[in-house]
């Protein structure tokens, strides 16, 4: 059953995070995950809004555990500990 990487940012160091998209592309892929959406436009109809918003369809829940916890992942991350403030949610689907 697929699974969804729903993820909001606010980019706080637009340099640092570049880099974390770029190398974090690589790694989402390389598990399996196909995005759906990444920044674009939105419209916020509550709770706190944040300036980007991406989502990411992975096979499995397991698959995109995996993703976030892999070696590649983590390292991507690390650009964007502190050059963004987000959110990052797994949903399964139905």
């Amino acid at each position: 059953m697929p699974a969804y990487w729903i993820a909001h940012v606010t980019v706080t160091d637009d340099s640092s995070y570049k880099q974390y998209a770029a190398r974090a592309t690589g790694a989402i892929e390389a598990h399996g995950g196909k995005f759906l959406a990444r920044g674009g436009r939105h419209v916020q109809l509550e709770g706190v809004d944040r300036a980007r918003h991406v989502v990411v369809e992975f096979p499995d829940i397991e698959s995109a555990e995996r993703c976030y916890n892999s070696d590649s992942y983590q390292e991507a991350l690390g650009f964007a500990r502190d050059a963004a403030i987000r959110d990052l949610v797994v949903v399964e689907s139905i």
